[in-house]
C-alpha cells in the first residue's frame, strides 16, 4: 500500500499497518459488519513492544483513516497524541488477549446479525455447511458476562480460548485472532458465511450435519486450495482494490 501522508515520526512500518488496519475497517462497513461507533480491530505496530492500533471511539468504521488510528500501549494509554478515546470495552477485551498471546497480532470483534443470532443458541456453530465444516473443533466459547469492562473476565477468556483462536462470545458476539490482519479478515469473512447459512439452513428446515470423517478430510485439504501467499492475502487484496474504486480517504 503506498505512503499518502505519513508523518515525519513514524516509521514505514507503522504507517503501512496504519493503511492495513484502515483499509480493513472500510472493508467491514462495505460488507455491513459495522455496529454504529461500536466494536473493534486491534492491530499491534510491527517493531514496537506493546503498541497497538485501534478505531476512534466515536467514528464510523466508514470515517477510519491510516492517521485517525488511536496508537496505545497494552494499559490503554494513548501514545500518539490522538484526541480520540478508545473504547474501554473494546480494549479490557482485546487487551487481554494480546498481552497473553504472542501470535495474537489482530484481533476482530463483531456484532453481525449472523454472528451473534448463532452466539445465542445452544448448539452455537454446527457442521452444516462448507465453511462451518473448516471451524468444527475449532471454535472456544465463553458465556455472557455483561459488557466487558471488568478486567477480572480476562482471566476466564483466556481460559475459555485454551489453544483455540477462534471464540464465539455467547449471547454476544464473535471474535477472532490472527498472526495478520490478512489471515484475520479471512476467518471473519469464513465464520460470518458460516453463521448465516446457518441461520438460513435452520429457518428452511432440518439441516444435515457433516459426519466426522468427511470434515477432518475437508479440514486437511482447504490448505491445498490456497494461494502461496499467506493465508487471506489474495482475498484482503482483492477487497482493497474494490472499496479503492469508490473511494480512497482510508489511505490518508
Amino acid at each position: 500500500m503506498a505512503s499518502a501522508a505519513r508523518q515525519p515520526d513514524m516509521s514505514p512500518a507503522e504507517w503501512e499497518a496504519r493503511q492495513q488496519l484502515a483499509a480493513c475497517y472500510r472493508i467491514f462497513d462495505h460488507f455491513g459488519w459495522s455496529e454504529l461507533i461500536y466494536n473493534h480491530i486491534t492491530l499491534r505496530v510491527p517493531d514496537e513492544e506493546n503498541a497497538f492500533l485501534i478505531n476512534p471511539f466515536g467514528l464510523l468504521y466508514s470515517e477510519v483513516t491510516a492517521s485517525n488510528l488511536v496508537k496505545i500501549d497494552i494499559d490503554g494509554h494513548v501514545l500518539d497524541g490522538s484526541p480520540y478515546p478508545v473504547n474501554r470495552a473494546g480494549f479490557t477485551q482485546h487487551s487481554v488477549f494480546h498481552r497473553y498471546l504472542a501470535d495474537a497480532h489482530c484481533i476482530i470483534h463483531t456484532h453481525t446479525t449472523a454472528g451473534m443470532a448463532v452466539s445465542a443458541t445452544q448448539e452455537g456453530l454446527r457442521p452444516i455447511n462448507f465453511y462451518a465444516a473448516a471451524f468444527a473443533g475449532r471454535i472456544a466459547y465463553h458465556d455472557f458476562e455483561g459488557v466487558t469492562i471488568r478486567p477480572e473476565e480476562g482471566e476466564r477468556l483466556i481460559a475459555n480460548l485454551g489453544a483455540r483462536r477462534i471464540m464465539m462470545l455467547r449471547n454476544h458476539g464473535t471474535l477472532v485472532m490472527a498472526k495478520s490482519l490478512p489471515e484475520a479478515f479471512l476467518m471473519q469473512w469464513m465464520l460470518q458465511r458460516a453463521c448465516e447459512i446457518q441461520v438460513a439452513a435452520c429457518a428452511a428446515g432440518t439441516p444435515v450435519e457433516i459426519p466426522a470423517d468427511v470434515i477432518a478430510v475437508h479440514q486437511r485439504d482447504l490448505a491445498g486450495v490456497q494461494l502461496p501467499v499467506g493465508v487471506g492475502v489474495p482475498d484482503f487484496q482483492a477487497m482493497v482494490r474494490l472499496i479503492d474504486r469508490t473511494d480512497r480517504s482510508w489511505r490518508d
